[in-house]
């Protein structure tokens, strides 16, 4: 046998113990690299290999109006999950809860034994009733879980339902704000994890994590509550009395952009949106609806005319015939034979086409243009909500005189509502264009701090103060001399604009078919509110604006100011009174007085008396409000001494 030598050995052995050294070394390496390197990256896949979400959605954040009243919300609708791998006995088990859900147990069955690691019982187990939740919990069937879910909820029912729109079986918007601000409202949903084994058991020795959700932020607003409620009224009561194929309605702070109100016709529950047709819930008519604004129109070539100097409202004249002849057209008024001899005033009072074709005519199609276009006419406003239309106004190389003609009264253009009350409210509020805006704060959901105030957005200064006063001046004749009387508030000095604009089909306008409509503002002297109705294809009625639009619009704008505090006003111009109008008379002062000296006294007044005793010693309204002739003055009657004590 070869001997080895010392030397060879120590080699062998010091080699052996280099080899050793290296391997060792590299399993360091590689331990440190997976556990410091790729540590995180398999900690993750094994979560994913043998974890299980159960999740928790993010509670939708409120919508509330700009006083804090709720007007979207959630409310709790569980949902049930199975993990098929951990049912013990899958037919008995679908058995128990296809009985509760009311769903077929083969059904049922067929989603527990899905090769699947977690599976939703939908649409039986999808968003349900707490107490049908309870009952699946009290079945205590391993596998079957019941997940923390909401469902939106709208306590108002059809109000604001065009704005808020609605939010869909995965609490995602569809439609209105819900859609527009979807990622603020929407939030992070959250879980419940539990590790199971490699066959999809649950592993018992290891706890759950809980990972709460976070919920959405609440939206505040511009919205008033009382104004909103007003608007709905009203529409109500227009639907009813006129039976129109539509209607809408818009109320803006004019000095702010701030939407007070907004309401379209035909309306829905956003809760159950899918009972109506898609084009109603699609169609927010005030921003979405385009057509012929017809006269209220007229209050831009108005602005225009008084900001060029073209114009002296008391001192100009004009001779209405009953029409005027354009590019060979004879373009009529509506009030046939004609206004006669008539002062610019008066034309405006009037909404004589004839006298407004000639301050067209004055302005010329570039200038007339420009100011259409410096009001927002033919773009969007940049109001919050999706949908917004643009309006049609003709190419300006393109008008003739015959255009501009039409133009300048409001025919032949398309405009939005929202547009015209934004141009309106820049006409009245002293030259300032503001943007439309509906999102006025988002608060923190858990505390109700304000985290973002959105200010209002001035986008230019379109006439001058002096212009804007003029303007209001002549609005306000409109509405106690002119066609607008039927808006006339006694002490609220409110100004406005009538339009009835003929509806157009295939290219041709449709007979007795007409949106007739009335822009308003109040008061005149410092506008507080501007509101804007249309009535589409009113029935049963003489279709003109001053009759059917500008009687809402004047309760709209008297009950919304009372609803803000806003003060009444001395100065107002006093209503030229017809023969269909019932005399205002002052309310008397009757405290003191016994009921046979107010019989006495021969008032024009109904009394409705209660309490008892010999004099009044409360009444309503109070003395000195001006109410119409036959009103009822309500009394109550006691003794001196009883109201002193």
């Amino acid at each position: 046998m070869k001997r080895v030598s010392y030397v060879t050995v120590r080699k062998r052995l010091m080699l052996t113990l280099v080899v050793g050294v290296l391997i060792f070394t590299v399993m360091i390496g590689r331990l440190w690299y997976v556990q410091v390197v790729l540590g995180d990256d398999i900690s993750n896949k094994a979560e994913d290999l043998w974890g299980r979400n159960i999740p928790f959605e993010a509670k939708r954040g409120e919508i509330l109006d700009r006083h804090g009243e709720v007007l979207a919300t959630n409310v709790t609708a569980p949902s049930i999950l199975v993990v098929p791998r951990q049912l013990e006995d899958p037919a008995s088990a679908a058995e128990e809860l296809a009985s509760i859900l009311n769903m077929s147990t083969e059904k049922a069955y067929e989603k527990m034994t899905q090769n699947e690691s977690i599976v939703r019982i939908n649409p039986e187990g999808r968003k349900i009733t707490n107490q049908l939740a309870t009952k699946v919990r009290h079945l205590n069937i391993a596998g079957v879980y019941v997940a923390e879910d909401y469902l939106r909820h709208y306590p108002k029912g059809n109000y604001l339902s065009h704005v808020l729109g609605f939010a869909g079986i995965d609490n995602q918007g569809l439609t209105g704000l819900e859609l527009y601000y979807d990622d603020m409202l929407s939030g992070e949903p959250g879980f419940v994890s539990f590790y199971s084994d490699a066959k999809g058991r649950r592993m018992p020795d290891l706890a759950d994590r809980y990972t709460a959700p976070a919920d959405g932020r609440h939206l505040q607003l511009t919205i008033d509550d009382k104004i909103q409620t007003i608007i709905e009224r009203e529409l109500d009561e227009a639907e009813a009395i006129y039976n129109p194929d539509g209607a809408m309605a818009i109320a803006m702070n004019p000095k702010t952009g701030e939407i007070l109100g907004m309401s379209s016709r035909p309306d829905f529950d956003p809760e159950k949106y899918q009972e109506v047709a898609p084009e109603i819930y699609n169609q927010n008519k005030p921003i979405w609806s385009q057509y012929e604004p017809g006269s209220t129109f007229k209050i831009i070539t108005l602005a225009a005319a008084l900001e060029e100097g073209q114009v002296n409202l008391q001192e100009d004249q004009f001779n209405d015939p009953g029409f005027i002849e354009v590019s060979g057209h004879k373009l009529r008024c509506w009030k046939k034979g004609g206004h006669g001899m008539q002062t610019f005033l008066e034309v405006v009072q009037n909404s004589c086409n004839p006298g407004f074709v000639k301050l067209g005519e004055k302005l010329g199609t570039e200038k007339l243009f420009n100011y259409i276009h410096d009001f927002g006419f033919g773009e969007k406003t940049g109001i919050d909500l999706q949908g917004e239309g643009t309006g049609i106004l003709f190419n300006e190389e393109a008008v003739g005189p015959l255009e501009l003609a039409t133009t300048s009264f409001g025919q032949g253009v398309s405009v939005t509502p929202i547009q015209q009350v934004a141009a309106v409210a820049a006409a009245v509020n002293g030259g300032h264009l503001y943007q439309p805006y509906l999102a006025k704060a988002w608060l923190d959901p858990l505390s109700e701090e304000i985290l973002v105030e959105n200010d209002p957005i001035m986008k230019k200064q379109v006439i001058s103060k002096e212009t804007s006063a003029e303007i209001r001046m002549a609005l306000e004749h409109v509405v106690a001399k002119g066609t607008g009387r039927g808006a006339f508030v006694d002490g609220y000095r409110v100004g406005g604009k009538t339009g009835t604009a003929q509806k157009a089909k295939d290219g041709k306008y449709l007979e007795n078919n007409h949106i007739v409509s009335f822009i308003g503002f109040a008061p005149a002297d410092d506008p507080e509110i501007v509101v804007y109705v249309a009535i589409d294809n009113p029935k049963d009625t003489v279709q003109f604006g001053g009759v059917v639009a500008a009687p809402i619009v004047g309760k709209i704008i008297e009950d919304g100011l009372r609803a803000m505090g806003v003060p009444k006003r001395e100065g107002q111009i006093e209503k030229e009174q017809t023969w269909s109008d019932i005399p205002l008379i002052e309310v008397p002062d009757l405290i003191g007085r016994t009921v046979r000296e107010i019989n006495e006294s021969y008032y024009q007044l109904k009394l409705e008396v209660d309490g008892k005793g010999e004099e009044v010693i409360l009444q309503s309204p109070e003395p000195g409000i001006r109410v119409e002739e036959g009103s009822t003055i309500r009394i109550y009657m006691g003794d001196k001494q009883d109201e002193d004590q």
